[in-house]
């Protein structure tokens, strides 16, 4: 009998459908995505990746956020009144006065019993905008831009201080966090004057900084979150943590298998969207076609957010899984596959059995670019190799086929690269041509001879040049393009060996300087080429600060030109200096630029609002879902097999009548 009834078990089990979720949020207005990274850290003022980013942006607010719809991509009050003026004052410096909204609190949490004993939330204040630009500054915490912040008056001395007394004090480092700032002393270009309002000084213009208060590196943040989540005797670290002041609070963070996030029952903008603050209701405008392509709907414009109930995170790590979940209808949107790519979008556009789906093809160059670096602190590729090492980096320039890589691994998908700044920003050029990024192999093996590795060989082993490639993606698609890039170079003679590590792992190497040749990507911080001429500044570089110049590159020519354009308007003078730059790298090779990346992404029908940005922003707040078509196409596109449950049941019925019939009989 219990054979039997693990039949029968077995025949309902085929019998049921494969819904991954449970069957309580089938009419709840959550969205399903997948991540193929899990974040490295959850702490504003560290985080600088993508994948750190999309999950940030939900829990952490700025002062300043981009208009959802409108292009090119205009500053909107978030956490502030209004977005604030320059004020120049007469010793050359700039102040910016931020106005604070008041009735912003952070979500709840039994951090704040810190503060207040039981309490569990409170308002934020000035206070805890001074504190999160401070954490810039502190150099245990370890941001990556704290060069960019170092503008404000007095924030390099205050990092002095900060480390001499660590240093000096043996008990300092055990104080709590904000009682080490407070030793320290204020940062005299950081003023609250009142919980209110916050004021920064710069010592000289630098108007990009609007721009940093659009990014989660000066979201508030609370000292008492910091203090208590110190990952010591088994209390979470801060960087595991959000306390923020966003839409959604965790619900679950496993990042490795799935991270959930829940509307913040308290969020600020609940209370404030009746004042119409920017930030916490949809949009009543956009640009041209916005209302045709349904992100103008009535009932809708105008309305308060967030939309969605929760935002379901599900690590996959290979796209080709993740995509066909997409197609059955488990996940809301998906990037496409290359495998995939010719049935789903054929010329540019959706597939017919797409449409016939209800799919939608969002398509958009992004504000990014790709390159392979160099680490201009290595001793072979890098700077102390002089004039071998430049014509070593125009060799192995003038050997990778850009267009060819984008056709044979991405489908196509990009614009191959000529210079760092990515088309749309001010400086791209459509008709410029980099002279070393043209495949050109009899120049490339004439710079390898002149360099002294003539057919590759190096004169000290008498054998082919030995050089490590590092890369953080393991995958076996990722091991293919990376292996496109090493045979380039072997057909120069040298030989090239390819060392994948996760992510996480990679970031940790670029940070120790321990490689020589890599291949990475940037995504626009803020519409303006400076956030791509900064990644090759010397005072961001990761060895040195720890900033995104991950080459190490370091030219006075180029800083030069650097400081003087990066605080222009956009002119004819700036536009001379970004040129001057661009031959200037030409010419030094610290990057092979290989593509201007273009996101092709697949949404189902019942995803609304959602309008691509290319840009790290806050957006699903904006986003929103019908439950009810998302549950019939799911039930239509995932039919159970119902024959196993019903063969079984008549083998049940078969074993069963014999013993019935013996049992009765007994029984009379």
């Amino acid at each position: 009998m219990k054979r039997i009834a693990a039949a029968l078990a077995l025949a309902f089990a085929a019998a049921c459908g494969n819904d991954p979720y449970p069957a309580s949020d089938a009419a709840s207005r959550v969205l399903y995505v997948p991540y193929a990274e899990a974040p490295k850290t959850l702490d504003p003022q560290v985080a600088y990746s993508v994948y750190d980013h999309e999950v940030i942006a939900n829990l952490y607010e700025t002062a300043l956020e981009y208009h959802y719809l409108k292009r090119p991509f205009e500053l909107i009050p978030a956490l502030v009144e209004a977005v604030p003026e320059p004020q120049p004052r007469a010793d050359g410096r700039i102040a910016y006065r931020f106005a604070l909204r008041r009735g912003v609190r952070f979500a709840a949490d039994p951090c704040f019993g810190l503060g207040t004993p039981g309490a569990t939330q409170r308002e934020v204040v000035a206070a805890d905008w001074a504190f999160a630009l401070q954490r810039i500054a502190d150099p245990k915490v370890g941001s990556p831009v704290g060069a960019t912040f170092a503008k404000i008056v007095g924030f390099s001395a205050f990092a002095e201080r900060l480390a001499q007394l660590r240093e000096r004090e043996p008990g300092f480092a055990a104080l709590r966090i904000d009682a080490q700032y407070a030793r320290a002393g204020p940062v005299e270009g950081i003023a609250t004057p009142d919980p209110w309002t916050l004021e920064i000084v710069l010592g000289e213009p630098y108007p990009q900084i609007l721009y940093w208060f659009a990014m989660p590196f000066t979201s508030p943040v609370a000292w008492e979150a910091v203090a208590a989540y110190d990952g010591e005797a088994g209390r979470p670290r801060f960087a595991e943590r959000a306390v923020g002041t966003g839409p959604y609070r965790i619900a679950e963070y496993a990042k490795r298998r799935r991270i959930a996030l829940e509307r913040n029952p308290t969020w600020w903008g609940v209370e404030h969207a009746g004042a119409g603050a920017p930030a916490a209701v949809y949009p009543i405008e956009g640009e041209p076609g916005d209302a045709e392509a349904g992100l103008l709907p009535d009932g809708v414009a105008g309305g308060p957010l967030p939309f969605l109930d929760r935002i379901e995170m599900r690590y996959e790590k290979e796209l080709i899984p993740s995509f066909t979940k997409f197609a059955q209808g488990w996940y809301d949107r998906s990037k496409i596959p290359k495998e995939s790519f010719d049935q789903a979008a054929r010329g540019g556009t959706l597939s017919p059995e797409m449409q016939a789906r209800g799919m939608r093809l969002d398509r958009t160059v992004m504000p990014g670019v790709y390159y392979v670096g160099f680490n201009m602190g290595d001793p072979v590729v890098g700077h102390a190799a002089g004039e071998r090492g430049r014509k070593l980096r125009q060799a192995m320039s003038l050997a990778i086929d850009a267009p060819e890589f984008l056709r044979v691994f991405l489908n196509g998908r990009g614009i191959p690269a000529q210079s760092p700044v990515p088309p749309g920003l001010f400086g791209y050029d459509e008709h410029y041509r980099n002279p070393y990024r043209q495949v050109d192999l009899a120049r490339a093996r004439r710079l390898l001879a002149e360099a002294g590795y003539a057919d590759g060989v190096d004169p000290a082993t008498g054998r082919a040049l030995r050089l490590t490639f590092d890369t953080g993606d393991p995958s076996v698609q990722a091991r293919l393009r990376y292996e496109f890039l090493v045979a380039a170079w072997r057909r120069l003679g040298i030989d090239v060996e390819v060392a994948a590590t996760s992510y996480n792992q990679f970031q940790e190497k670029v940070r120790r300087g321990a490689y020589q040749v890599f291949f990475w990507g940037w995504i626009a911080d803020y519409p303006d080429p400076e956030n791509f001429h900064f990644l090759l500044w010397s005072e961001m570089s990761q060895t040195r600060s720890g900033g995104p110049n991950s080459a190490n590159f370091s030219d006075p020519r180029f800083d030069a030109l650097f400081l003087d354009t990066r605080a222009r308007a956009n002119d004819a003078a700036r536009l001379a200096g970004i040129r001057r730059m661009r031959a200037l790298l030409e010419e030094e090779r610290p990057w092979i630029e290989m593509f201007h990346p273009e996101d092709y992404s697949l949404s189902h029908a019942w995803l609304r609002l959602a309008k691509p940005s290319g840009m790290t922003m806050p957006v699903h707040k904006y986003w929103t879902v019908d439950p009810a078509a998302r549950a019939a196409a799911r039930a239509a596109w995932n039919q159970p097999v119902r024959w196993p449950a019903y063969a079984l049941g008549a083998l049940v019925v078969a074993l069963l009548v014999p013993g019935v019939v013996t049992y009765l009989r007994e029984r009379q």
